[in-house]
Order: structure tokens, then C-alpha cells, then sequence
């Protein structure tokens, strides 16, 4: 019997450290200032507001989509101006975006471009120093 208590002990004590690093590790994944990984569009949700069992289809798929739509509407809106200013704010409040701020500002820059029918120059002239000047090099 005794051995039996000390083999389980034994057990314990090397299981449990592996266990509590592992789950540790995973949950450090999951704040909010972690960057976003393609494992975070594979997350279902478990219930809507209307009862309903997995994603619902009005959330957009990831923070980086809903804030790329909310800067072309901005820019289709108001002008590419705008758009370079929400998306400087975007960063400084939401930081897990800045590995997406280079493309999103190129993105901008080829969508100025395509605004005022090729005039890369016109597109240009609003080009900010945010996301290090890839707006104009997407306006190029």
C-alpha cells in the first residue's frame, strides 16, 4: 500500500508541472495583445444572441478584415486622408494590429489610386508618415 501511495505521489509530481506550463502557455496565447494567428478564424463561437450554434455571419472574420473594410469605406466616403488618420488611431488603440498596418497603408494607396481613375499623383498628395510611407509606395 505504501508503494502504491508513493508511486502515485511520484506520478503526480512530474505530471502536474507539464500540465500547469502547458495550459499556462495557452492561456498567454489568448490575451488580446497577443498577435492574431490563423487558429483565432478556426474559433466557433458556442452561442449567438439567438440561440443559434456556431459563427454567426454578422462578426467579420478577424480584427485586421473589420478594420481593412472600415478604412476602404472611409476612403470611398471622405478621401485617402481620412482613412490614414483612422488608421494611425486604429494602431495606437489597438496595437495586436501594428504586423498588419504596412499592408493595410499600401492597400489604402493602391485604393487611392483606383478612387481617382490612376492619378498616382493625386493619390499621393495625401501620404502620411504612418506605417513607414507604405501608403505612397502602394500609390506608386
Amino acid at each position: 500500500m505504501k508503494q502504491l501511495v508513493r508511486r502515485i505521489g511520484q506520478t503526480v509530481a512530474l505530471t502536474l508541472p507539464v500540465i500547469l506550463v502547458t495550459t499556462g502557455t495557452l492561456a498567454v496565447t489568448r490575451v488580446p495583445w497577443a498577435p492574431p494567428t490563423g487558429l483565432d478564424q478556426q474559433v466557433v463561437a458556442a452561442s449567438s444572441s439567438d440561440g443559434t450554434i456556431g459563427r454567426t455571419s454578422t462578426t467579420p472574420d478577424s480584427p485586421r478584415d473589420a478594420l481593412r473594410t472600415d478604412l476602404l469605406n472611409e476612403l470611398d466616403v471622405h478621401n485617402p486622408g481620412t482613412a490614414l488618420d483612422l488608421l494611425e488611431r486604429s494602431m495606437r488603440e489597438k496595437p495586436s494590429l501594428t504586423p498588419y498596418c504596412s499592408d493595410l497603408a499600401a492597400e489604402l494607396g493602391r485604393a487611392a489610386v483606383r478612387k481617382y481613375q490612376g492619378d498616382a499623383q493625386r493619390a499621393r498628395s495625401f501620404a502620411r508618415p504612418v506605417c513607414d510611407g507604405s501608403f505612397a509606395a502602394g500609390a506608386s
